[in-house]
């Protein structure tokens, strides 16, 4: 019983090692931590970004299913393939007040600046509902 115990304990050390490193940043060499700040103003959210060592271009911008994703590709040779792995500097779901089809985006002085404009909602939502009889 104690020598499973020690077993366990071990394979939990080596769990903890694997999960609190990021593997991908260790095997591509490492890569610097992409810096972000999300700026809320009136009519629209605005989302600033750098990524030292990644040209600005390189960088993607998508929305798939109401899902914002600004990401790069970091490329990885296996079994001599080349290999592009998505890196996600944000990921998240666009909130219903958020104009998707005005978010647009553009470079300024080495950031990458993304547009995020509020559509009519913005202010609140409000409909009064009619209860029917049957």
């Amino acid at each position: 019983m104690q020598k499973e115990n020690v077993a366990m304990k071990k394979n939990n050390n080596y769990l903890d090692l694997v999960t609190s490193i990021d593997v991908l940043n260790t095997l591509n060499g490492g890569v610097s931590e992409p810096q972000m700040n999300l700026s809320h103003y009136e009519g629209y959210r605005e989302i600033r970004v750098k990524v030292p060592g990644i040209k600005l271009e390189d960088i993607h911008i998508e929305v798939h299913n109401n899902n914002l994703s600004i990401f790069y590709f970091i490329n990885i040779v296996s079994d001599n393939k080349l290999v592009q792995l998505p890196r996600f500097i944000y990921n998240r779901s666009v909130p219903y007040f958020i104009d998707i089809n005005k978010i647009n985006a553009e470079i300024e002085d080495e950031e990458l600046i993304v547009n995020l404009p509020f559509n009519r909602l913005a202010n609140g939502y409000h409909k009064e509902i009619k209860v029917n009889e049957r």
